[in-house]
């Protein structure tokens, strides 16, 4: 057989929902509690033994890799205990084969303890912390099964973190209330030590009836009539809240604090294809594995028709490179509008979540996102300061340059040569340039 016979490696990521949907918080905004219906009449929870070593033993022999990645997410997973992640570590260890084998865990921090604290650590598990904000902001939404806040309890959890020395980040849900205070929120963030920060648009549609299946949120592609929940984040405010962000990092935090959509747009600006799904020009190679073996083609898209099949019947190569997976990636570059297509910031957007391509465009045509306006601003306002990042990284020379360059840009904006006394420093020390460069 010819090298160029072989069939290409298959690049995947599949995200475990351990214990399904189940939690311990009622996040009043949380799409995927209501997927509990999806399971009627069963007796327990949980990922049985079974599945879960038909899900450890074949993500690693399907990826041909030398590093694989496994995400657990919820639900909260960290309902099932210590005990059954000490299971999986020791199933990864049967069977990586000399891969490296590494963990990221995403959870409300709740449950967190000694105990977790010290397993995280030392089997070097990536935490993700969901939280909204400070506690006014995060109580508003994240409350647990009586309705009381969370915010004191996700604290405490963060503190074993920090005291077992457990790396972590933070997952931010934008939604109606906490998109008005985009700078309470990030400073927040910073203050925690949250070194990256993930800001996930929450964006829900509801019926005016529940399906048979009991489901009141519609599927990505129902034709039912629904309206925009009251929670879900409004376009322009959340075109806003980026870019009030996005004007304090650049200026102060490249380099220092990463934010993941800021990222990802600057791959985009290199010329890269950006690495996180939603901006994709195709979609499809991220899909998850339910806590009984089912395997769906995307988080937001775990509904029947979406089931590909079950771990423990089916290989897994097969589902993820089935035709039914695959137009579903297909999909999402073959049914653009033609607005989308022609937009020039088609490059860094791809017409973003199919989830949210519940518009019509200016001209009729159905297809259009729901926070094209959010992206159209944000990325707008963006352009030249990633294009200046792009071009010191062609340059081989830091991107964080750009803090210095903001500031002089915004100096010659207000028609001074100099900054005042008083002034931020130009070099992105955050201190007053009379306390910093300007002190020599």
């Amino acid at each position: 057989m010819q090298k160029s016979d072989l069939p290409e490696p298959v690049a995947f990521h599949l995200m475990s929902k351990p214990i399904g949907p189940l939690c311990n918080l009622e996040c009043r905004y949380c799409f995927y509690l209501e997927k509990e219906r999806l399971f009627p009449g069963k007796p327990a929870w949980g990922m049985s033994e079974e599945v879960l070593e038909a899900y450890v033993r074949d993500y690693i022999q399907a990826l041909d890799i030398p590093v694989i990645n496994f995400a657990w997410q919820g639900g909260e997973p960290t309902l099932l205990g210590v005990p059954f992640f000490e299971q999986a570590v020791e199933l990864q260890k049967k069977y990586a084969n000399g891969k490296t084998i590494e963990n990221a865990i995403q959870t409300n921090g709740i449950l967190l303890n000694d105990d977790w604290g010290d397993f995280l650590a030392r089997h070097r598990f990536l935490v993700g912390l969901s939280i909204d904000g400070p506690q006014k902001i995060h109580d508003r939404y994240r409350v647990d099964k009586g309705g009381r806040p969370t915010f004191d309890r996700v604290m405490k959890g963060l503190s074993y973190l920090k005291k077992h020395g457990v790396e972590f980040n933070t997952l931010t849900v934008v939604q109606r209330h906490n998109s008005q205070y985009p700078l309470d929120v990030y400073r927040f963030l910073k203050e925690q030590g949250s070194g990256f920060v993930q800001f996930i648009p929450i964006v829900e549609r509801m019926a005016d009836q529940a399906e048979a299946d009991g489901l009141v949120l519609v599927s990505p592609d129902s034709p039912r009539p629904a309206r925009v929940s009251d929670w879900s984040v409004e376009p322009l405010q959340y075109g806003r809240f980026l870019t009030a962000i996005f004007d304090e990092w650049v200026r102060n935090d490249v380099g220092r604090f990463f934010v993941q959509l800021f990222d990802v747009s600057l791959e985009a600006w290199v010329g890269l294809q950006p690495s996180l799904c939603v901006f994709r020009e195709t979609c499809g190679e991220a899909m998850i594995i339910e806590h009984n073996g089912d395997v769906f083609s995307c988080d937001h898209y775990v509904y029947p028709e979406n089931r590909l099949g079950n771990v423990i019947e089916n290989p897994l190569l097969s589902m993820v490179t089935s035709e039914q997976q695959r137009k579903f990636g297909q999909d999402k570059k073959h049914r653009l509008p033609r607005y989308c297509m022609e937009c020039d910031f088609r490059f860094a957007c791809n017409g973003e979540c199919p989830k949210h391509r519940f518009m019509s465009a200016p001209g009729g045509e159905p297809g259009l996102n729901y926070l094209c306006p959010a992206y159209k601003m944000f990325f707008t306002h963006v352009d030249p300061y990633m294009r200046f990042m792009a071009e010191e990284l062609q340059e081989t020379r830091p991107p964080a340059n750009v803090m210095r360059w903001a500031r002089e840009r915004d100096l010659k904006a207000a028609g001074k040569q100099h900054p005042g006394r008083n002034d931020p420093c130009l070099c992105g020390s955050g201190k007053k340039y009379k306390k910093c460069c300007g002190s020599s």
